[in-house]
């Protein structure tokens, strides 16, 4: 964390997301959020609740369902001086604006020669386990880590989304912000200083361990930390936090490979061809031969999300598959 930390408050990471948003705005007038239904009604996860209230509609205000349309709106406002906040609700309706991220947002820092910046947040929620049906459901960080010129963060905890949404709103460089639903009612301490951020590219070591090291994302945040507490005595688990996947910090988790020489990767992305594979690589690039054990990846299998609750629940990387990763190595 960027400074030291003095009081703290219990909120839930939709809280911490909300009271990010509120700071930001107090603090800078160029900061606006545009996306749907973030005005009056405070958004489908209420993470906007209150912000058209305290600051009118010509800072928080309603997009219609056109995100190639408003995406692009707000990459004009970021490369002519404002600090958008742009919502696409479900990140499985980044398809519809790819054009304007792969094409334009990502690009027009390099492509201007570094004459102007887009500072633009584009946040949404991702991932499956409410039985929201395939187009509601998917995990798209992945996809989204491989448009360079961006970055992509996905906290895991009520402290990392304060934090990593103040320091996305004052990035020059476009950010990616990505929170998982099944996250949102998640509580833990959070600070209450408006200058509190979190670095975007640091990792946290949110429990530390001797046996195996776990490196999750999200909502395996949480479910790595119980296990953790579940298998102590038997094994002991260290659970890395990334934070942000694009830029990566994998000098802490190589560090805690050869601390341990074991690792699991619990990441609620496709396995294939994804971020999994992309730590576990730079780990066998870095500390190979710290490695007692070939490493593990836990998450989501090469398939759309279900829209039948039980097939969702069938295939769902949970604490399960964790435990018998772990238990496979350990």
């Amino acid at each position: 964390m960027s400074q030291t930390i003095t009081q703290t408050e219990t909120i839930s990471l939709r809280e911490a997301i909300n009271q990010a948003l509120r700071e930001e705005l107090e603090r800078d007038d160029d900061v606006v959020i545009w996306g749907e239904d973030v005005g009056e009604s405070g958004h489908v996860s209420n993470i906007t609740e209150g912000l058209y209230d305290d600051f009118g509609a010509e800072r928080v205000r309603d997009a219609p369902l056109a995100e190639n349309g408003f995406v692009g709106a707000g990459v004009g406002a970021a490369a002519t001086g404002l600090r958008p906040v742009v919502d696409i609700m479900y990140a499985d309706f980044f398809g519809v604006a790819c054009e304007q991220m792969l094409n334009q947002m990502t690009k027009m820092h390099y492509m201007f020669g570094g004459q102007l910046t887009v500072p633009l947040v584009v946040r949404a929620s991702e991932g499956a386990g409410l039985s929201a049906a395939a187009q509601h459901s998917k995990t798209t960080h992945t996809f989204l880590s491989h448009m360079t010129g961006s970055k992509v963060v996905t906290p895991g905890t009520p402290a990392a989304a304060k934090g990593l949404m103040k320091s996305a709103i004052r990035s020059d460089d476009p950010v990616f912000f990505l929170e998982n639903k099944r996250t949102y009612t998640m509580k833990d301490e959070v600070p209450t200083d408006e200058d509190f951020t979190v670095p975007i590219g640091e990792a946290s070591v949110e429990r530390a361990g001797e046996d195996v090291t776990v490196v999750a994302t999200q909502a395996f945040v949480g479910d790595s930390l119980e296990l953790a507490e579940q298998l102590e005595g038997d094994v002991s688990v260290e659970v890395i936090d990334p934070r942000s996947l694009y830029p990566l910090d994998h000098e802490t988790i190589a560090e805690s490979v050869k601390k341990t020489g074991r690792l699991v990767v619990a990441d609620e992305s496709p396995l294939s061809y994804g971020t999994h594979a992309e730590i576990i690589s730079r780990v066998n690039e870095t500390a190979f031969y710290y490695l007692d054990k070939p490493p593990q990846r836990v998450g989501w299998p090469d398939t759309p999300v279900p829209s039948a609750p039980t097939l969702e629940n069938e295939v769902m990387p949970g604490r399960d598959e964790l435990q018998r990763a772990i238990e496979r190595i350990a």
